[in-house]
């Protein structure tokens, strides 16, 4: 059986070496065995990307990167229940998972940060492909209520508008100019408490600010789910947007979206005042600052309880013992390639990983700017939080939030110390 604790967006292998990739073209992979944390980052946001899509490639792509592990309405078949990663999570969550108490006692701690996705059903009648590849190719937070993200994938440019092709395939919504009132549209905003589920951030709060239950509860699925409407502008037109207001469910069944009542003119003003909104820029979400190694002794066992057990044992365990299936980053998926990189021991730890050549190397491999290669990873996604993408490093956990500053020195300072056990 596989392995039913697969945390789709935390996975793939822990530090992924390439080339710098042509445009337009799919990436190689590379030729060296250790990527650099200290190349450069980029905060300038991607520009949309207009590169020509072909459906079929996008299928099978969506295909090879298991888009269906998370999302439905893909059109490509779902994954069996124990790799799909919502689905399991939520049978895990409501106790009708096939396994003992104490398991899904103890995977309950965890699987909580990751029961929901979004649904591409009829994705072409909402969203832009522009958006789709820009999106696919940098993820960012866009639904500030979900604890996890799109994961950065191995994708290119052109693959990633293949994927946004196929993904947004069939829409039948012709170009509109806009229309409508945007004071007016506020006021609908207002008054139909779209700040019950949505924020929007650079303009005046809406109304009732989204609250979530805790714990999870089904009925914060549509609060979960909901974007920021700031980034509406980039996702959509015009035609889509009002159409979509007006009714949602004819748009995408099934969707949680509410249908509010809106007259055509109410929701055209509405879509004025999404699109055309002055947005004041966003504070840039600092970077952690980077504490010194500990002085106390630091063994294994205290990395393994406030890191390893968190986070990197989703993707990184021991197929034998985890039903059959280690996990991403330690047999493949997502489009990664197995790095038989496994966290569940000591010994398993200090084995290393396979570099791309398929050669086995250590995890504590020293970056060009001597930092360990695991807490290069770890420091990497710190800084992708806040916008700086480095090319060369794929952090981690990979579409979760980044460990904190506190957990991140844990691990250094075992590494430091020379990794006691």
């Amino acid at each position: 059986m596989t392995r039913p604790l697969v945390l789709a967006l935390a996975l793939g292998s822990l530090l992924v070496t390439g080339c710098k990739k042509p445009e337009g073209r799919a990436r190689p992979e590379a030729s060296s065995t250790v990527s650099s944390a200290s190349a450069a980052p980029s905060t300038t946001p991607p520009a949309p990307v207009h590169l020509a899509g072909d459906t079929e490639r996008g299928r099978s792509l969506v295909e090879k990167f298991e888009c269906s592990r998370c999302h439905d309405g893909t059109g490509v078949a779902s994954a069996p229940l124990e790799k799909h990663c919502v689905t399991c999570h939520q049978d895990i969550w409501a106790d009708k998972f096939k396994a003992k108490p104490d398991k899904i006692a103890k995977w309950k701690k965890t699987v909580v940060h990751y029961l929901n996705a979004p649904s591409f059903e009829n994705a072409g009648e909402r969203l832009e492909p522009a958006f789709v590849a820009a999106f696919v190719l940098r993820p960012h937070k866009l639904r500030p209520n979900m604890v996890s993200t799109m994961p950065r994938l191995r994708i290119s440019e052109q693959e990633a508008a293949d994927v946004a092709a196929y993904l947004t395939r069939g829409a039948k919504t012709a170009a509109e100019p806009p229309s409508g009132d945007a004071t007016a549209g506020r006021q609908v905003l207002e008054t139909k408490a779209c700040g019950t589920c949505h924020a929007f951030s650079g303009v005046p709060d809406l109304p009732m600010k989204p609250t979530l239950s805790t714990p999870w509860q089904k009925g914060n699925d549509g609060i979960e789910l909901a974007p920021d409407l700031r980034f509406t502008r980039d996702r959509t037109t015009f035609g889509k947007l009002w159409r979509w207001l007006e009714d949602p469910a004819k748009v995408k069944p099934g969707t949680l979206m509410p249908k509010l009542g809106l007259t055509e003119k109410e929701a055209k003003d509405a879509a004025a005042y999404l699109l055309g909104a002055k947005l004041e820029p966003l504070a840039k979400k600092p970077v952690p600052a980077r504490l010194p190694v500990l002085e106390r002794k630091v063994t294994f066992e205290d990395v393994d309880r406030e890191v390893l057990q968190k986070t990197c044992r989703h993707c990184h365990t021991n197929p034998d013992i985890a039903r059959g299936d280690g996990g991403p980053g330690m047999t493949g998926g997502f489009g990664f390639i197995p790095r038989k990189l496994d966290f569940s021991t000591y010994e398993s730890t200090n084995g290393g990983l396979l570099d791309l050549k398929g050669e086995r190397m250590s995890v504590f491999t020293k970056t060009k700017d001597g930092t360990p290669l695991l807490v290069a990873a770890l420091l990497a996604r710190q800084k992708e939080e806040a916008g700086e993408i480095d090319p060369e490093a794929r952090g981690m956990p990979l579409g979760l939030p980044a460990l904190t500053a506190e957990q991140v020195q844990i691990v250094e300072s075992w590494v430091a110390q020379g990794r006691p056990q």
